[in-house]
């Protein structure tokens, strides 16, 4: 669940003397493994589920303290935003209906979720990414108040030396910038743990790198940021970008995120370790046991703390990880780009193709870095978050196959063996397995299902009312228990209320906007007014700031004026003290303000940022839009009542 007490800025010394408490647990670690003393011959399953937490109108809604203030069960904790709670699942031994009973466990869970969140105006949504998200939302107010959530902001800050930036490209092109690390929240994961012996652990953590590729390909679900379609898994994308602590200097000498692949293949467990102690810094301290290599002489084996939370601080996709149950250690990999959703039996279904792939290709090739690059590996990897099944891989011995034949023909069966070989059910084994079948049959994948209904809606339907029908219809098919195969593309949904999305003006503004500078000709923002249909064009500086605000009504002026205007700067015209608003700004408050300053367009600004504008026109079509609602809502009351 992760270690909760944290000690806020901490000083220089108090980071000197962690730090020397993680190289002792590393210490005893490399004992632990010397004396032969990790656990053996166990293989244990177990996974961490993420949910979204919205209101009635599927927006993210802050009430995960309330929630959890209700739920009396140890399995549920919080995460860094007050949208998300997460559920650790029972470790289970790997056999048996240890599968059907994963998804038992996730099914009681998300519905005690559910349950609580009903009582507090909320829902429960499964999303890599909720659509509905926008930047406005990742603002401090939404952080958990938690002491490890606000010192790992002010370290990631510090460590970066500048906000964090976010570059994704699809279909369409996303770029922002945002000044605090909760661009990570805008992510919920369906994180798989699988414990192997010590002996084994190298080779099977080698190949979870070689087989998260195809894994990543089928299980992808995060297809939409807003109504932006960028790659089929952009959590991978947004969470690389958010924990960034590179400066730009870092990143032009080709320093290793915090958020990575790897580099190579591993030769023993100690040196993941190594090497992540000696290139990311400690950025949060916590309590430690003093003496570990002494307590593991004395036969009592420690917790490993500090190295532990270090580890946590350091975000590889597949992540090894220690625990203690009984004074047994043992170790385990964290597999952690699966995404939450779109269904129960989605996930449930990834995870048994990822242990039965671990399992089978385990039997089959004892050293997946003698047949494979790892280069290779993690270009697979990338390609699938890119496009998912549309992608193409370079497998076993350099072979270029399709995603959806290399799934089909070789890693379904294999995998189907591995399950076998571990003694998993053999129903089970079909139901999970057919549905990653009957998955890469459709090819529909919860991105490309997402992407698709987006792209179909009418394109006079605004955006926001787009992904709150993706959203909705989610919700939907999630009450079903649905496998995403089955779902019907999303519609503009009558299951929602609109005025939801026109609360704010962050909502509806136009972003793609056209600026000029202030040195730039008045006969510029003439024509660009004129082409565009436009009465203002904003004025803009090198850095984005607002500077002015230009209108048709002083061009006018100007040329009425009869001056010789032919070399007239944007900056000898313009308003240079533009009244605006900011993306919070609400609907009622900017009509306000347009009414009392008498003016007819509003530029917003985040951050002395200029992100958008809206006019007088937009307002109007607010109103027309919601009073169309209105109507269609009350024609609908009196059909049913008729």
């Amino acid at each position: 669940m992760g270690e909760q007490n944290i000690a806020r800025g901490g000083d220089n010394e108090a980071k000197r003397l962690f730090t020397r408490a993680v190289l002792n647990d590393l210490r005893a670690l490399e004992l632990m493994i010397e004396k032969g003393m990790i656990e053996s011959g166990a293989r244990r399953i177990g996974a961490e589920q993420e949910m979204f937490i919205t209101d009635q109108d599927y927006s993210p809604n802050l009430t995960a303290l309330d929630i959890l203030g209700d739920i009396k069960d140890p399995r549920f904790t919080n995460e860094i935003a007050l949208f998300n709670i997460e559920a650790n699942l029972t470790p289970r031994r790997f056999e048996g209906k240890c599968l059907q009973a994963m998804e038992e466990e996730i099914k009681e869970v998300i519905s005690i979720a559910k349950k609580h969140a009903g009582e507090h105006e909320s829902k429960i949504i499964l999303a890599g990414i909720l659509p509905t998200l926008r930047q406005l939302d990742l603002t401090m107010d939404s952080i958990t108040p938690v002491d490890r959530y606000y010192e790992l902001n002010d370290r990631l800050k510090e460590i970066r030396g500048s906000d964090f930036r976010m570059d994704i490209r699809g279909v369409d092109e996303l770029s922002v910038t945002h000044d605090n690390f909760l661009l990570e929240a805008m992510n919920t994961s369906f994180q798989v743990h699988f414990q192997v012996s010590g002996n084994e652990f190298v080779d099977m953590y080698n190949l979870s790198q070689a087989v998260t590729g195809p894994l990543m390909a089928v299980s992808v679900n995060s297809g939409l940021i807003h109504h932006y379609r960028l790659w089929h898994e952009s959590r991978i994308a947004v969470f690389q970008n958010s924990i960034d602590t590179r400066s730009t200097t870092h990143q032009k000498r080709g320093t290793q995120p915090r958020v990575h692949f790897g580099n190579e293949w591993i030769e023993s467990i100690v040196d993941v370790f190594r090497d992540d102690i000696s290139r990311f810094s400690v950025v949060l301290t916590s309590e430690y046991e003093e003496d570990p290599v002494g307590m593991v002489n004395a036969g009592i084996m420690p917790k490993l703390k500090a190295l532990m939370l270090h580890n946590g601080t350091v975000y590889r996709w597949n992540r090894p990880c220690y625990g203690v149950k009984d004074n047994i250690p043992h170790l385990r990999i964290e597999n952690r780009v699966l995404p939450s959703g779109p269904s129960v039996i989605d996930e449930v279904s990834n995870a048994a193709f990822y242990f039965g792939l671990m399992s089978g290709m385990s039997q089959k090739i004892s050293d997946i870095t003698q047949v494979m690059r790892f280069s290779n590996a993690r270009n697979n990897f990338l390609q699938a978050c890119r496009t998912g099944l549309e992608c193409h891989f370079n497998w076993i011995d350099g072979e270029s196959i399709s995603a959806t034949r290399l799934i089909k023909q070789e890693l379904l069966p294999l995998a189907a063996s591995g399950l076998q070989s571990a003694g998993i059910d053999k129903d089970d084994i079909e139901r999970y397995l057919g549905t990653i079948v009957k998955r890469v049959d459709s090819k529909q994948t919860g991105a490309r299902w997402a992407i698709k209904s987006i792209t179909e809606m009418n394109k006079d339907i605004h955006p926001d009312e787009k992904v709150r029908s993706v959203v909705a219809e989610m919700h939907q098919q999630q009450l079903e228990d649905k496998p995403i195969h089955e779902w019907p593309l999303a519609t503009a949904s009558q299951r929602t209320d609109w005025r939801a999305g026109f609360m704010l003006i962050g909502q509806f503004m136009t972003t793609k906007l056209l600026t000029v500078r202030p040195d730039d000709s008045m006969d510029l923002a003439a024509s660009i007014m004129d082409w565009k249909r436009v009465r203002h064009v904003p004025v803009e500086n090198d850095e984005g700031e607002l500077v002015g605000l230009v209108s048709h009504r002083s061009i006018l002026k100007k040329i009425v004026d009869g001056d010789d205007h032919k070399a007239t700067a944007i900056k000898e015209i313009m308003n240079d003290q533009p009244i605006f608003a900011h993306p919070k700004t609400t609907t009622v408050e900017a009509i306000q303000i347009m009414r009392e300053k008498r003016v007819s367009c509003l530029p917003v600004v985040e951050n002395d940022k200029l992100v958008g504008v809206i006019t007088e026109y937009d307002l109007i079509k607010v109103a027309s839009h919601v009073l169309e609602a209105d109507l269609k809502a009350y024609k609908n009351k009196a059909s049913d009542s008729a």
